[in-house]
């Protein structure tokens, strides 16, 4: 796997392992196993450090972001609108032309089928796009 730029001398992946560490609860443990997924998804995929906190993952392109917030945990798909969600995944930012996301609770399973299918989905699409 790849790593994006970093911050303060910290690779991103460090940056993030100490951001599911700190937050030790449900919410550090949700976004460890999301992580898991995307890479297991995608071995190529790029972590990266952005906007003063936040994980983001890229494979030509960023496929999604990992928000921490304290009743949720948002995975926000850059290109998510032209994205097909046949299992409905997608619960939050419906209404824009372009980003998507996925809001996950405390009690919340992750379809774990299907959020590697939206993984693979962004990826193609971030490749031809690329082009």
């Amino acid at each position: 796997m790849k790593q994006g730029a970093t911050t303060n001398g910290e690779s991103p992946s460090r940056l993030i392992d100490a951001r599911i560490e700190e937050l030790d609860d449900w919410r550090g443990k949700t976004l460890s196993h999301v992580r898991a997924l995307i890479k297991q998804t995608d071995p190529e995929v790029v972590e990266e450090w952005k906007w003063r906190g936040v994980p983001v993952w890229s494979h030509h392109g960023i496929i999604c972001t990992g928000e921490t917030y304290k009743s949720v945990v948002k995975l926000t798909f850059a290109k998510g609108a032209s994205l097909e969600d046949p299992s409905g995944l997608f619960n939050s930012s419906l209404e824009g032309n372009t980003r998507r996301a996925i809001d996950l609770h405390e009690a919340d399973e992750v379809d774990e089928d299907a959020f590697k299918t939206l993984i693979r989905a962004a990826v193609a699409l971030n490749r031809s796009s690329a082009r």
